[in-house]
């Protein structure tokens, strides 16, 4: 049987513990790591720029979880936990990375549920509707190159793995348990008003 991206995962989306207390950090970096591969695979230097930012977002929250591992198993208690500090650095960190997620969930169910979109056009979408309003005017050009440098539709499914009928079954249980982290982390942002100031 043919190996796919997401068997060489780490850690699946889909295995990242949820319990009342929050999303597991451990296993959400790992999920997170390994999206961040992902990019590699869309083959253009011009998303070095969308994996640094990410990178250094996990690296932010790693550090903070590591600091403080009982205060910090979920992403919740560790933004909460934070949260009376005078720099909030984690907290940030997991604002652009959740943002920097919800614009790669959008952009590959685009792409999923409309076959014949290309790649380009899906990725422009999401952005516009994700990340486009938090940046500058500095950063949206390098944004809009990368957009246009992805793969052909074709040619970004090819390298996730030859087996199409177990590369359709993996995505998709892997990007439902994305956007399931992604709706989850908004809410909590938003009744928790985390993000202000940032």
């Amino acid at each position: 049987m043919s190996v796919t991206y997401f068997d060489t995962l780490r850690k699946n989306y889909a295995d990242v513990p949820i319990t009342e207390d929050g999303i597991g950090t451990e296993a959400f970096l790992e999920a997170t790591e390994g999206l961040v591969r992902l990019f590699d695979l869309l083959g253009s230097a011009a998303f070095n720029v969308v994996q640094s930012d990410m990178n250094g977002n996990i690296k932010k929250i790693r550090e903070r979880y590591e600091h403080d591992f009982e205060k910090s198993r979920t992403l919740e208690m560790l933004v909460i936990n934070e949260q009376g500090e005078k720099k909030r650095i984690a907290t940030e960190g997991l604002l652009w990375l959740k943002r920097g997620l919800e614009f790669t969930s959008v952009a590959l169910r685009r792409s999923k549920s409309n076959k014949d979109e290309e790649l380009s056009a899906s990725f422009t979408q999401a952005y516009g509707l994700t990340l486009k309003k938090h940046h500058s005017f500095v950063v949206r050009p390098v944004f809009g190159l990368a957009m246009k440098a992805v793969p052909y539709r074709a040619e970004f499914f090819k390298k996730l793995g030859d087996d199409e009928v177990k590369i359709n079954e993996q995505y998709e249980i892997w990007l439902q348990a994305l956007e399931k982290i992604v709706v989850k982390l908004n809410q909590f942002y938003v009744t928790g008003s985390y993000d202000k100031g940032f």
